[in-house]
């Protein structure tokens, strides 16, 4: 079984983005996977996490992507905060800037998540900010 997992907080420490969960953290064993998918449907991006012999997801909506913004203009990884201790999400700034612009103009997508992916990313497609 796939265990999901949503942020649910975001706090800047020292220009670094720390996610926290609202879960039982002492039962969560994971590490980063180094890959960032795309779920058109919930209008999210989902980090995978590697956890015991399979994957799990951290999903990331909408409510969260101006901080994506703000990570790709400083162009480091975020952390996923487990038991106060930080864990680095590898990849995932590369990840995610190439996936806003292969979702860019890409109606594979989903004309509603490219339209949402557009407008809340339109300062790294357009090269603004930098």
């Amino acid at each position: 079984m796939r265990n999901v997992y949503k942020v649910d907080n975001y706090q800047f420490v020292h220009n670094n983005l720390h996610f926290s969960l609202n879960e039982n953290e002492n039962r969560i064993q994971i590490q980063p996977a180094g890959q960032l998918l795309a779920d058109s449907d919930n209008l999210a991006f989902v980090y995978l996490l590697e956890e015991g012999e399979g994957y799990s997801y951290l999903y990331l909506p909408q409510q969260l992507w101006p901080q994506l913004v703000e990570l790709l203009k400083l162009n480091r990884n975020p952390y996923l905060l487990i038991n106060n201790h930080p864990v680095e999400l590898i990849n995932f700034t590369d990840e995610l800037q190439s996936l806003v612009f292969n979702i860019e103009g890409n109606d594979n997508y989903g004309t509603d998540f490219v339209e949402a992916v557009e407008k809340a990313f339109a300062e790294i497609l357009h090269g603004e900010g930098f």
